[in-house]
């Protein structure tokens, strides 16, 4: 299934779990590229997510340009599109009643941008009438919410933010993965992610676009 959409940030939140549609920083990024992880501020990696100099290439995983995403059997992967560019801008993978929305984002060498992510998370959900926490998670603080989804009844939802070297990726879990534990696959196919930053200059917060592969261009067309 194909879904348009015109434009995302970090800080945009989504809140339709069943349709899993995506709804509501400035200088150029020209530092060289970096290859230690462990940089102060980057989030410590060591089981993944992945950048793209950390590994051989995408096999077995599916190429989508800014992003490399492993499958598994039940899995089923959904894309919205950019309007005024045609690319990818949303990936959910999605099994059973569980969903996962994945997006990559330009960021600085070595200042992450997950915290001022979050603060803007937190206000965008609190204002639309939601309700949200800051807790402990696997790459440090996570956000456990309830978001106003169809008929404005508040859904559970987390979300997952990783710093890398120039770039951030972030993850929404719904249904039954936004409790943590509740999706196991899915979890696992977020922290075998890898991120292809690129060598473009790209201002922080800026989508890291993807595309859709070749057969499946095929197939829409």
């Amino acid at each position: 299934m194909f879904k348009r959409r015109k434009g995302d940030s970090p800080g945009d939140v989504s809140g339709d779990a069943e349709g899993v549609d995506q709804g509501d920083l400035d200088s150029a990024d020209e530092a060289p590229p970096a290859s230690d992880e462990d940089e102060p501020g980057l989030t410590p990696r060591p089981n993944g997510p992945w950048d793209d100099s950390e590994v051989e290439g995408p096999d077995p995983r599916l190429d989508l340009g800014g992003v490399w995403i492993r499958g598994f059997d039940g899995l089923h992967l959904q894309v919205q599109m950019d309007e005024s560019t045609g690319a990818v801008s949303v990936v959910t993978l999605t099994q059973g009643d569980a969903a996962l929305q994945v997006q990559a984002f330009a960021a600085p060498r070595s200042a992450g941008i997950w915290p001022d992510v979050r603060a803007q998370l937190i206000g965008s959900i609190t204002s639309s009438g939601g309700l949200v926490e800051e807790a402990p998670g696997e790459f440090g603080v996570e956000l456990r919410a309830r978001v106003p989804g169809q008929g404005g009844a508040l859904q559970p939802a987390r979300f997952v933010g990783v710093d890398g070297p120039r770039w951030f990726l972030r993850g929404l879990y719904l249904g039954s993965a936004a409790t943590p534990g509740g999706a196991p696959d899915l979890e696992d196919a977020f922290r075998d992610i890898v991120v292809v930053r690129g060598q473009d200059a790209m201002a922080p917060g800026e989508l890291i676009a993807m595309k859709l592969p070749p057969d499946a261009q095929a197939t829409r067309a």
